[in-house]
């Protein structure tokens, strides 16, 4: 039987894992059946009372005792006892959110709450999302007292959302002006968060074009619970002649808001008499959105109602309602003869105009037409438009027609939303951006990006061509990060620019450092001389061989405290010949050796280097982005291990926009290690700008290896957006295969290797795949072939690991090179172990790697937590790679729980370090990379460790 986990952790620790895990058919035996067996708590709620309840801030927060990262562990967490009472279900519900909920007729509660018009407090804001990496569109929100509306989920909208402490749990309805990646990146994650909250979950009414259609289609493919997603699609469909209907249609109408949509398709050419032609595709629809809030009635005279003949009572409420009463000598009294003029409700419009093509149809809409100033359309319907959000990039916007457009609607505010360079000056991610800068002071090696960066012209923008227009016909604000168009109450009416962040600069938050941490002043220059003492060292070295090698840290002795490795049964790991993990690591290196491989002392800085975009587990935080790894190789390409949402942006965030975009052109491969949505859904939005990218220009389709469940969505996602990939099954690269390809033997089939693996007849695998593996794809593996080829590498292979069904690791290894004197240096390996328990396969494919990385989402205390979530503790991780001789480990995929640094051991860090966002880690730098932690733990001396439930309620309670 598993070991079950105690309520209290059950409760406490809900995101150890991922937000999206694999469908239910795939899931771990254990997981499955420990979730099964856990009573659930019965659910009593009043109607009305929202689920959510925040713990008392006492338990909130553990202090670390002086400079240690140790921490005590709460009392009653390690016995199980306590946690009772009235916040049992207040925690993020996972098995709810992974589709293992037992009770299958439940849907999930949308909320609808109701509004009074006349009091309630109403504003537009923009939530800038992207805006400083124009890596995705920004969000809108429309928010009154008690219904709120989001326009567009790009990528990072949680993580935005987090930073700011907007409440994402109250959101109603989420709407999108179009459906592809960069406006519904986000939506995912957003989804699997809500569907996890409460005692029930909760679920939101998502609104889009019939394209919405598509991307629910795909994101179903992930997402084990259908109840998850209420997707409303509406408007003409794809194969209608016309992408213009005469009527808006009205999506939302109640008593505080009336939302209408409009549609724009694109034209690709100049005939009038045809809106769009065979180039149009799934994906080119925009939306332009009106939101027009209800007017507010006049106020009642009661002088007038006298006069009229009506005593003070209950037909003064009457009037004031709309409605007509008689008095007593029997006239009939309307609301108009007592009530002022009603005061008219302020109409906000959305104009998503992405491209020139979309132009000319917006122009010409007549629903639109309604809302022009001094125009021959005009009619007794006509309305004042008090603000317009322009969503077009400024290469759209900024053009004489565009603006000559804005003209027609008079004196409306209009705010400039798009990809405009002024929102590129001041990063988003404040907290994110201030870990960096500082991060950067210390450690410029490791942490070349300082969070902030000069300003780049976005894609397909000439200022130059712009410069003439963008100060002329229309005056326009550019948006801010957090700016506010306030429409409720109507005596406030207009910009509100209050909650804008305040401007800040690295200088500021480098003199904040040292004012804080005036120790901290001497840390750079210690640092710097690390590599100045390794360069000296290499040039040193004496001709006959004997080389003057760094101080390295002795190996671990086979007295010292090695933790034991346990298997998927919670056994001491064996290998094939029945010796431990212990045995046989003191076989494979004796102790003392320190030797430094020889691709590391003859490495160049061109070699490789290793970018982490993402080091936290299950969702973005403020501090830590979900995983993702770019290993670059410089005039040999790039490669994406994993791709968690807001890989592009973090992208961005190391290389500046050009150079992401360099990056992305250049990739050879991606390789996904699992179906969890924390490791794939930044996956579309990478592959879809690279196809536009290099649109023109020839190119093959890049290859990316993933699970088979992979391929469903990519399948169903590419008929919404060109994505241009190759698919390869993580099972067709498992080492036997590879090894196969790349012989003589090629084309013999790889499937008796394959009956050896985990997969194989009488493995705990075999009920997930009755079959090792589709037929051969003999194109992709083609491909993959010529990848190698291209990359520099020797080979590529895939690793089953102890995760969920179909969960892997992966081994890089590049091929050897001659140095100048002749001699065959071999080339470097990197192991990546995705998500896993140690396990002795993954240690096996480890044997004499250069860099092992492995995750290590739980501190060492909660080893039973992570037996039952499938994950790896701190020091199990560096077992695995103290037991297969990993020159240097680096240790990722943190719990949100810690949000800036883990907690470790110092006597366990001897060759490794740990990850951090934007950390670039050069082949070069690795004799030098243990000595750097200590003097980075200095910077997080006072932090607290935050409980990842806690983390998550501040986000969204």
């Amino acid at each position: 039987m598993p070991p079950q986990v105690p309520s209290p952790l059950r409760r406490l620790l809900p995101l150890s894992q991922t937000l999206a895990p694999a469908p239910l058919l795939y899931l771990s035996r254990r997981l499955f059946f420990s979730s099964v067996s856990a009573p659930r708590p019965p659910f009593t709620r009043a109607a009305g009372i929202r689920p959510l309840v925040c713990r008392g801030q006492a338990s909130r927060h553990h202090l670390r005792r002086g400079n240690s990262t140790a921490r005590k562990e709460p009392e009653g967490m390690a016995s199980g006892g306590g946690g009772g009472g009235k916040d049992a279900g207040v925690a993020f519900n996972k098995m709810r959110a992974e589709g293992r909920d037992v009770r299958k007729d439940r849907s999930m509660e949308l909320k609808n709450r109701r509004a009074n018009p006349i009091s309630t407090t109403s504003y537009v804001q923009i939530l800038g999302t992207g805006m400083d990496t124009q890596d995705t569109a920004p969000s809108i929100l429309l928010f009154f007292d008690k219904q709120r509306f989001i326009f567009n989920a790009g990528e990072g909208l949680q993580r935005f959302c987090t930073e700011h402490k907007i409440k994402l749990s109250k959101i109603d309805h989420i709407f999108f002006t179009r459906v592809c990646s960069e406006t519904a990146g986000g939506l995912p994650g957003l989804v699997l968060t809500l569907a996890g909250m409460g005692d029930e979950g909760m679920s939101v009414n998502i609104w889009g074009p019939s394209d919405l259609d598509f991307l629910a289609g795909a994101m179903k493919s992930f997402i084990p619970n259908r109840a998850m997603l209420h997707t409303h699609s509406f408007g003409v469909e794809h194969s209608a002649s016309s992408s213009q209907s005469t009527e808006a249609t009205v999506t939302i109408d109640d008593e505080v808001v009336r939302i209408s949509a409009m549609f724009v398709k694109p034209r690709y050419n100049n005939e009038a008499r045809n809106s769009t032609d065979i180039n149009s595709k799934p994906g080119d629809t925009a939306i332009v959105y009106s939101c027009e809030l209800a007017e507010i009635k006049g106020k009642f005279d009661p002088g007038k109602a006298q006069a009229l003949g009506l005593e003070r009572g209950p037909k003064y409420r009457e009037l004031q309602l709309g409605n007509s009463v008689k008095t007593v000598a029997g006239r009939m009294v309307h609301p108009s003869e007592v009530l002022d003029p009603p005061i008219p409700g302020p109409i906000v419009l959305l104009v998503d105009c992405p491209t020139q093509y979309h132009m000319h149809e917006l122009f010409l809409l007549q629903s639109l037409s309604r809302f022009y100033e001094d125009s021959s359309c005009q009619t007794e319907n006509a309305k004042k438009v008090n603000c317009i959000i322009h969503l077009g990039p400024s290469s759209v916007t900024n053009t004489v027609d565009y603006q000559n457009w804005m003209k027609s609607f008079g004196t409306t505010q209009h705010i400039m939303a798009g990809h405009e360079n002024k929102n590129m000056e001041v990063p988003i991610l404040k907290g994110s951006a201030r870990i960096s800068s500082r991060l950067n002071f210390v450690c410029p090696q490791l942490f070349p990006s300082s969070g902030f960066w000069p300003v780049e012209p976005a894609n397909g923008i000439d200022l130059e061509k712009n410069k003439s227009t963008s100060f002329q016909a229309c005056e326009s604000v550019a948006a801010a990060n957090l700016l506010k168009f306030r429409l409720r109450p109507y005596a406030q009416l207009g910009l509100d620019r209050a909650s804008i962040p305040s401007l800040f600069s690295y200088e500021e938050i480098v003199d904040e450092l040292i004012s804080e941490i005036p120790e901290i002043k001497e840390v750079p220059e210690q640092i710097s001389k690390f590599w100045q003492s390794s360069v000296d060292q290499k040039n040193a070295l004496a001709p006959a061989g004997k080389h003057m090698l760094m101080v390295e840290e002795p190996w671990i002795s086979k007295d010292s405290c090695l933790p034991d490795i346990l298997d998927e049964q919670g056994n001491l790991a064996k290998f094939q010949d029945d010796s431990s993990l212990r045995e046989s690591v003191w076989r494979k290196r004796p102790k003392g050796n320190s030797e430094t491989p020889c691709c590391v002392e003859n490495a160049t800085r061109e070699d490789m280097e290793i970018t982490f975009l993402g080091t936290g587990s299950s969702q973005p935080s403020k501090y830590r982005n979900v995983s993702s790894i770019y290993i670059n190789l410089f005039a040999r390409g790039g490669m994406l291990l994993d791709c968690g949402e807001g890989t592009l942006g973090q992208l961005k965030r190391r290389f500046g926009v050009s150079g992401a975009d360099e990056a992305v052109k250049n990739l050879r491969c991606i390789w996904i290690s699992h179906i969890h949505a924390d490791h794939h859904t930044g996956l579309a939005r990478v592959l879809a700008l690279r196809s536009k990218l290099l649109n023109g220009v020839p190119h093959k389709p890049l290859l990316v290896i993933g699970p088979k469940q992979l391929l469903r969505f990519l399948n169903a996602y590419s008929t919404l957006e060109d994505l241009d990939m190759q698919f390869l099954d993580c099972r067709q690269t498992l080492k036997p295969s590879v090894e196969e390809l790349l012989g003589d033997n090629a084309t013999e089939s790889a499937t008796t290797q394959l009956e050896n693996t985990m997969f194989a007849p009488g493995s705990r695998m075999e009920n997930y795949n009755k079959k090792p593996s589709s037929p051969k794809d003999t194109t992709a593996l083609a491909n993959l072939k010529e990848v190698l080829h291209e990359s520099g590498l020797e080979i590529l292979y895939s690793v089953p690991v102890v995760h969920c069904a179909q969960a892997f690791g992966v081994v890089l290894r590049a091929k050897e090179k001659v140095s100048s004197a002749g001699k065959a240096i071999p080339g470097w390996k990197v192991v990546y172990s995705g998500d896993t328990r140690p396990c002795p396969a993954l240690v096996d494919a480890s044997r004499d790697a250069t860099v092992l990385i492995h995750e290590a989402t739980f501190e060492d205390s909660m080893k039973d937590e992570a037996i039952a979530r499938n994950h790896s503790t701190t020091k199990e991780a560096i077992a695995v790679g103290t037991s297969a001789g990993a020159y240097r480990i680096i240790l990722t995929h943190f719990s949100q729980r810690y949000p800036k640094i883990p907690v470790f051991d110092e006597e366990d860090m001897h060759k490794t370090c740990i990850a951090f966002d934007l950390m670039s880690v050069n082949l070069a730098d690795l004799p030098v990379l243990p000595k750097v932690l200590p003097h980075l733990k200095l910077l997080f001396k006072d932090e607290m460790v935050v409980e990842e439930s806690d983390e998550v309620l501040e986000a969204v309670v």
